[in-house]
């Protein structure tokens, strides 16, 4: 079981693809644009802007963090000042995280502290009334998601406020959005059930675990062989490793379906909470919103997934796996949520660096 915490986003950050993709992240497609206006209610110049300085903020955050050392309380992107912000837990930082170009904030606990109340969470048994928690800098809590204050529900909050400070909030029950065979463009496991694919990575591509167990079969759009699954976890984690045969091969590519050109992938810098991302699904297509929460657990009926980014992305059945993308950078797979793409809701996606990491794997990149 993985646990992943602020403290693991420089190192991974700095593995990535050069500063050389945030040129290419300014120039905003028409469609996207519509999409962005569409999900987040910005003009055509206000997404452009926005995906601009999303971008730097992805790439400040590394230095940022290595300059708060031990002070440093977590991060998430101001959309009001279109900066990336630092929390604090000494001042005596300050100056060194802002000459990086972030922002400074004060914040009650460290980041590592924050994560380590979380982890102390994780050990505990969630009943179905939880839906998930996570580590929350901003208001320097584990913030726990309750879809039923029931006896069994306060229980579980009354044991978590003994790993640290605790916010309940109320929301939905998660769910993962696997479904049966539709027309679309999918793939499909065991030929009943359909998802999405997330990313092309080299041998194959990366989805979400719970569509299919390790050696599972696939069948591609058109019903001709695709591959196996060479690895898969859930819960515990959401992920799955594809690998492909049968003349498929993989392409750098996310699907617009028409609503947007299609999106090139060339890394997977982590985009930090508040910076807006977009989904493409074999069900509900293109839809984007913003991160709300990194390192997750959401506690499914099947059992607890950890390490997860939560979004106000929606999602219907048969997206799961799909991709996550913020600009150019892949974030992650599609992985659960609440409601739907009529009436709203939000969605988990399991972080691609985590699933290339796991299996050794690397992505196709433009």
């Amino acid at each position: 079981m993985a646990h992943r915490g602020f403290l693991m986003l420089g190192a991974a950050l700095l593995t990535m693809s050069s500063l050389s993709g945030v040129a290419a992240a300014q120039e905003l497609s028409p469609g996207l644009a519509d999409a962005m206006q569409r999900d987040l209610g910005l003009t055509a110049h206000q997404a452009r802007a926005r995906v601009a300085q999303e971008s730097t903020a992805i790439r400040v955050l590394p230095a940022a963090q290595q300059a708060a050392g031990a002070a440093f309380g977590g991060a998430w992107f101001d959309p009001a000042s279109g900066k990336l912000v630092v929390g604090l837990t000494d001042e005596g930082n300050a100056d060194a995280v802002r000459a990086t170009g972030a922002d400074t904030a004060a914040s009650k606990l460290s980041a590592a502290a924050l994560d380590t109340a979380k982890t102390k969470i994780d050990a505990l048994k969630a009943p179905e009334g939880v839906s998930g928690w996570r580590s929350d800098p901003r208001s320097g809590s584990v913030v726990i998601t309750v879809n039923r204050r029931d006896a069994a529900a306060e229980e579980f909050i009354e044991h978590a406020k003994q790993a640290g400070p605790v916010t309940v909030v109320q929301g939905e029950a998660p769910r993962t959005f696997s479904a049966g065979t539709v027309g679309g463009d999918p793939y499909y496991i065991n030929g009943n059930t359909r998802c999405s694919i997330g990313f092309s990575v080299h041998g194959g591509f990366v989805s979400a675990g719970h569509c299919g167990g390790t050696g599972s079969s696939t069948v591609g759009w058109d019903g001709s062989y695709l591959g196996s699954f060479a690895g898969s976890s859930f819960p515990g984690n959401d992920y799955s490793f594809i690998r492909i045969t049968n003349g498929w091969w993989p392409a750098p590519v996310v699907l617009g379906w028409g609503q947007v050109p299609d999106a090139l992938v060339r890394g997977s810098w982590v985009a930090p909470v508040g910076t807006s991302v977009c989904r493409s699904g074999s069900t509900t297509h293109w839809h984007c919103g913003a991160v709300r929460g990194l390192n997750e657990t959401v506690n499914y009926s099947q059992g607890a997934v950890y390490g997860m980014t939560k979004t106000s992305v929606c999602a219907e059945p048969g997206d799961s796996g799909g991709s996550f993308i913020t600009g150019d950078q892949a974030q992650g797979v599609t992985s659960g949520g609440w409601g739907n793409c009529s009436g709203g809701g939000e969605t988990w996606f399991q972080p691609v660096n985590e699933i290339l990491q796991t299996y050794g794997l690397s992505l196709v990149t433009a």
